[in-house]
């Protein structure tokens, strides 16, 4: 496994990959749910490459980026044992040089729901994801479910600006009890954890009711919404019906759709999301 610090080494690197080439973006902190984008492309690709690159741009609150747990030996070790054959790991520096002013607006599918709660997220998301596929030019990428609307963004994103990228979309992993796995978890006290499970509990009544065909939109959120509100220690960011892919408010809860909630618990941004519709996730078992 070769790492990559420089735009000029990935550069070099790059150019003896065999293709087709897939590409896994990640800030590191690496989970089961990371492993399983990593499988995907390994399995479906010739040659992987990882990003690892903790993208300040996208935290509208300074202390969350001081706070994102950071591990590099433990996340080049899970690379290196998910058969990653290119790992991009640059410095601050070498992604935002002196000198660097351009950001990419995704529009209004980032100003809703995780865009309203940190603002000029999405923009830093669109920015440095932009930059990571033009250096490392896969032809496809893997993305998690859970994080629905930053695939949403990056997908509007690649269409608009005609990026050579075809985007395949891995489910959520979740632990035995349900909480959907999240770098940020080990922020949580075992109290707090517990807490978090408010969000798929009450995810998984809205997918229940919608099965028991529930079609209200607003009902379906608001069994979110008070599951949610019912623990004391979770704050509700919001719980919303959308359409799947264009994130835009529905008369009906009829597929494609995402069901989506967030949370703060201890200090903790938490989110999690149920998407109802055929295509819309990576079939190939994990």
């Amino acid at each position: 496994m070769i790492v990559a610090r420089t735009r000029t080494s990935l550069h070099e690197a790059r150019a003896r990959l065999r293709g087709p080439v897939g590409a896994v973006p990640t800030m590191g902190a690496l989970h089961a749910g990371h492993l399983a984008l990593l499988r995907a492309a390994r399995r479906r690709e010739h040659s992987v490459i990882a990003t690892l690159f903790v993208n300040q741009t996208q935290f509208n609150d300074p202390s969350d980026y001081a706070a994102y747990p950071r591990d590099e030996a433990a996340d080049l070790a899970g690379f290196e044992t998910s058969g990653v054959d290119l790992v991009f790991a640059p410095s601050v520096e070498e992604m935002y040089p002196d000198g660097f002013g351009t950001s990419i607006d995704p529009g209004p599918i980032g100003a809703d729901l995780e865009g309203a709660r940190r603002p000029g997220h999405f923009a830093g998301v669109a920015t440095v994801v932009a930059k990571l596929f033009n250096l490392t030019r896969p032809t496809r990428a893997y993305l998690g479910q859970k994080d629905w609307q930053q695939t949403r963004v990056i997908d509007r994103m690649v269409q608009d600006l005609n990026l050579p990228t075809d985007l395949v979309i891995v489910p959520t992993v979740r632990d035995a009890d349900g909480l959907a796995l999240s770098s940020r978890n080990v922020r949580l006290s075992a109290e707090q954890r517990q807490a978090a499970l408010s969000l798929s509990r009450g995810l998984s009544l809205a997918h229940d009711a919608w099965d028991d065909d529930e079609r209200s939109p607003q009902a379906l959120a608001d069994l979110v919404k008070a599951t949610v509100q019912a623990e004391p220690l979770a704050t509700l960011g919001y719980a919303e019906v959308r359409h799947a892919l264009t994130l835009e408010p529905i008369a009906a809860a009829e597929p494609p759709l995402v069901i989506a909630v967030a949370a703060e618990i201890g200090g903790v941004g938490l989110i999690d999301n149920v998407v109802l519709g055929n295509g819309l996730l990576d079939e190939i078992a994990p």
